[in-house]
């Protein structure tokens, strides 16, 4: 439970307030041709925005690690939803030196964290458009009120590393910050020889500039703007493949020596597991990224190349099945509001009880019912609810384990061969988008031919323990 309260976070960017429109160029303001600030989610009504769908960021970097300071140049490739006369990006922290569209100056200013742009002519509904941002600064991590845990851009001894749910990207470059508008990927990121840089998707090549190097990465799969990540410090690539043939690219900090080895090991055999529950690995290449780091107290489905902190090892067998199931349950399908994080986290943690399951470690109904057992009916486990949990507790426990009791309950109710023909429709009918916790329901009743409200219902939206006829797979109230 790490960025459950971001929300109440109060932003102030440097260069908040200000603006540097063109003479003759008027500010955003609230005129029916002006993008929303926010993409409409009710958890977080600030992440995101609306008016445009990005296609592409194209991502320079030149990061100094003994400074902390990053430069920036973001070249973003949009298409605008509506006609604009300005929209919005989300930043936090960073200067921004100058922003164009369409190879023009256009006005900006900044107000909380969204800097709003003003192009010097309006924009046409369905025209596509560049904008290039440049900004330098040090980055800030969100922080979580109450605690000092940072999410975001996460400085290290040696680099930095990016990690953050339900937002991150903001912190280090200028982007439509929700889920709903995910796009492709260039990262090129110059630093000091001797600094490794890992990053989503593929490398596609290092050049020198003296005593620097720039690394250029690419994910040409699209991606939600929090699966995003970049790791500069003293890793350790290694390459590989799966036993599908799909590049396998771990980076792991130096300094861990060879604690992680036996875990990341078994990443090929996971992945033909998960591969024969769910279907195909989705995208172009998979990894890990393990850093040294203790600043960062989480795992994190990162898309393609998912992050771990070293706490998590020797051992770390179950979370890297179930970052890996997010693949295919987070990234691969995203939630469309964040009150619907179950379809992330209830479906990776019951790929976690199946893999035990094909290890011999207990059958998914025996922890389903173990489970069920030993949590009392007065425990506050039970008073969440999970189908719409509420920013506060969006990464509560039981969103995570009562999501995957209600995935077993759906199984007991539907029987396997339903279920599982359930779960990959889900995958085929959203891949590369986003889905909804009702949009679920219809599919798994479709599946099964089957009414299925009283059984979500129960599961999801009662804040109580179920009776005990939810667990045998006949619901009755």
């Amino acid at each position: 439970a790490l960025a459950l309260l971001l929300s109440t976070v109060t932003f102030a960017p440097a260069g908040a307030g200000s603006s540097d429109a063109p003479e003759g160029v008027p500010r955003c303001g609230a005129e029916p041709t002006a993008g929303a600030l926010g993409a409409g989610d009710p958890y977080f009504p600030r992440y995101g925005n609306g008016g445009y769908d990005v296609q592409h960021y194209d991502l320079a970097i030149r990061y100094a690690p003994a400074t902390n300071v990053l430069r920036g140049t973001a070249t973003i490739e949009a298409v605008a939803t509506q006609e604009l006369s300005c929209f919005s990006l989300d930043l936090y922290g960073l200067q921004v030196r100058s922003v164009e569209v369409d190879g023009v100056a256009a006005g900006r200013s900044r107000s909380s964290q969204e800097l709003k742009i003003t192009p010097a002519q309006l924009l046409a509904d369905g025209a596509a458009f560049t904008v290039e941002v440049r900004y330098r600064g040090v980055p800030r991590p969100f922080v979580l009120p109450g605690t000092t845990l940072p999410t975001g851009f996460i400085h290290t001894g040696d680099g930095f590393i990016i990690a953050g749910e339900p937002e991150s990207a903001a912190t280090w470059f200028p982007v439509n910050d929700h889920p709903t508008d995910p796009a492709t990927y260039t990262f090129r990121v110059t630093v000091p020889v001797g600094t490794q840089v890992v990053a989503n998707g593929v490398r596609e090549g290092v050049t020198s500039e003296g005593d620097r190097k720039t690394h250029v990465w690419q994910a040409h799969e699209p991606m939600a703007s929090y699966l995003t990540t970049v790791g500069v410090g003293h890793f350790r690539l290694r390459f590989d493949e799966t036993e599908s043939g799909v590049p396998l690219i771990d980076a792991v900090h130096r300094d861990l020596g060879h604690r992680v080895d036996d875990a990341l090991a078994r990443q090929p055999a996971i992945l033909s597991f998960l591969e024969s529950q769910f279907g195909p690995y989705p995208f172009e290449s998979v990894g890990a990224i393990v850093t040294n780091t203790r600043r960062l107290r989480f795992a994190l489905e990162t898309q393609t190349r998912p992050i771990y902190p070293p706490s998590y090892f020797p051992g770390g067998v179950p979370v890297v099945v179930h970052e890996l199931a997010h693949q295919w349950f987070g990234d691969l399908v995203a939630v469309d509001r964040w009150q619907h994080i179950w379809l992330n986290e209830g479906f990776a943690t019951y790929a976690e009880w199946l893999w035990s399951e094909d290890r011999g470690q207990g059958t998914t109904r025996q922890r389903f019912r173990g489970i069920y057992r030993g949590i009392p009916r007065g425990h506050p486990f039970w008073r969440v609810l999970v189908g719409d949990p509420g920013p506060d507790d969006l990464f509560d426990g039981a969103v995570y384990t009562r999501g995957a009791m209600t995935l077993q309950a759906l199984r007991n109710e539907i029987g396997n061969i339903a279920f599982f023909a359930t779960l990959r429709a889900w995958i085929e009918t959203n891949a590369f988008g986003t889905g909804t916790t009702e949009e679920f329901i219809v599919l798994a009743e479709q599946q099964s031919g089957q009414q299925l409200d009283q059984l979500f219902d129960v599961w999801l939206f009662a804040p109580r323990k179920p009776p005990a006829s939810a667990v045998t797979g006949s619901i009755t109230t």
